[in-house]
């Protein structure tokens, strides 16, 4: 829909967005219009290089033309029905992610917060039901981020975030340890323990990437243990790491792995990968949803699939993701650069304010998003190329030498 169309004007749209909305989003003050590639538009043409991606959404470019075309044309033939009857793009789209990630089984959701969900599900219902009704505590990581619904929200371990205060108890079954720590994590297990859960890349905790030591481990450690590895690629997933998935750079796999954002590109889905053994615990009427496995978001998402793999896009955020982060090293007060791929955290010493850097790239036409005090967070397409990297860095280095 263009602003021209509606007879309004940019103003009008903001106002109505504050009468009507319940807004917990801090805005950028511009509408956005129309997206393409590595830019989003406001009405009056004026470009702002992407390197928020809809939140390591548009991992083959905002409005990829074969995403765009592959939704028109579902949308001509059935855009939902129940998941009683089979349809195309769902079974299409199974064995693509499967076969490409080497997991056993999926389940689709809408959402990333709601694949945790389904995720913690599986392995407290594979516990109790094996192992016996006491059998269904997780362990996850302090600083972690796992989503917005209750179960997802009370694996993440950050009780001052605003994402837990004011909502009563969380709920119970879960406990933290400490992130690349694998002694913290084996001292926490206990009768109760049915499972492991962390991010490959802690992002909401400042982008700090596991290492091979910590993910090796915890995979041993499961297997020693008997215990369930799970995995939270919703923004890792789909080549933003330098490999498919992230669990791919360690040499592992996990027994159930969740992921949403990019496998859409654009259109909203989640799903939960599983082995054999794991997806065993979903039986009929276990476990479901009304819109998981949408026709047109999976015809969406099988087109972002081949996009990023025929485009090689891991190899590209692995490349432009080494390339970028080198020239960020160089920065004025940057205290470390931190990356896997094109998953890039920037944290500046205390002389400067992630949200101040954040809005002066927003004034010099940079999206990017601040993490608590002083870190930055950066998730382009993975279509980048050197030439966004260098616009990227030269704004970013004015912000920083203004303020």
């Amino acid at each position: 829909m263009k602003l021209k169309d509606t007879g309004l004007t940019e103003q009008d749209i903001k106002d109505k967005v504050k009468k009507y909305m319940i807004e917990t989003y801090e805005r950028y003050d511009f509408v956005a219009e129309t997206a393409k590639g590595m830019y989003m538009y406001a009405p009056d043409g004026t470009a702002y290089l992407d390197f928020y991606a809809g939140i390591a959404v548009n991992g083959a470019g905002n409005c990829n033309e074969k995403v765009v075309a592959a939704v028109r044309e579902q949308c001509g033939e059935i855009m939902q029905t129940f998941n009683y009857p089979y349809t195309i793009p769902q079974a299409l789209l199974a064995e693509k992610i499967c076969t490409t990630i080497g997991m056993d089984k999926v389940f689709f959701q809408n959402s990333g917060t709601e694949s945790n969900e389904a995720m913690i599900k599986m392995a407290r219902k594979y516990g109790v039901e094996k192992y016996g009704p006491q059998k269904y505590e997780i362990i996850t990581a302090w600083d972690s981020f796992h989503g917005r619904t209750f179960g997802s929200m009370s694996a993440t371990g950050q009780p001052d975030n605003a994402c837990q205060i004011g909502f009563g108890n969380m709920t119970p079954g879960f406990v933290y340890a400490k992130f690349n720590d694998l002694d913290s994590f084996r001292e926490k297990i206990t009768e109760n323990t049915v499972a492991i859960m962390v991010e490959p890349v802690q992002g909401e905790g400042g982008v700090h990437p596991a290492t091979a030591e910590f993910m090796t481990g915890l995979r041993k450690l499961c297997d020693d243990k008997g215990l369930l590895l799970l995995l939270d690629e919703v923004q890792t997933g789909w080549c933003r790491t330098g490999a498919v998935m992230s669990f791919m750079n360690y040499g592992i796999k996990p027994d159930i792995v969740s992921m949403a954002k990019a496998l859409g590109g654009g259109m909203p889905i989640g799903a939960i990968c599983a082995t054999n053994e794991a997806a065993k615990a979903f039986t009929m009427g276990s476990h479901g949803s009304t819109f998981g496995g949408h026709p047109v978001c999976c015809a969406a998402a099988l087109a972002e699939i081949n996009e990023l793999l025929d485009r090689g896009c891991a190899e590209n955020a692995k490349k432009m993701g080494d390339y970028f982060c080198a020239k960020l090293e160089t920065l004025p007060h940057v205290k470390e650069v931190r990356h896997q791929g094109l998953f890039v955290g920037v944290e500046f010493d205390e002389t400067l304010n992630a949200k101040d850097v954040k809005h002066g790239c927003f004034d010099r036409k940079l999206l990017v998003t601040a993490i608590g005090d002083h870190i930055i967070r950066m998730v382009p397409p993975l279509i980048l190329e050197k030439k966004h990297c260098d616009d990227a860095y030269e704004i970013l280095k004015q912000t920083v030498e203004a303020l």
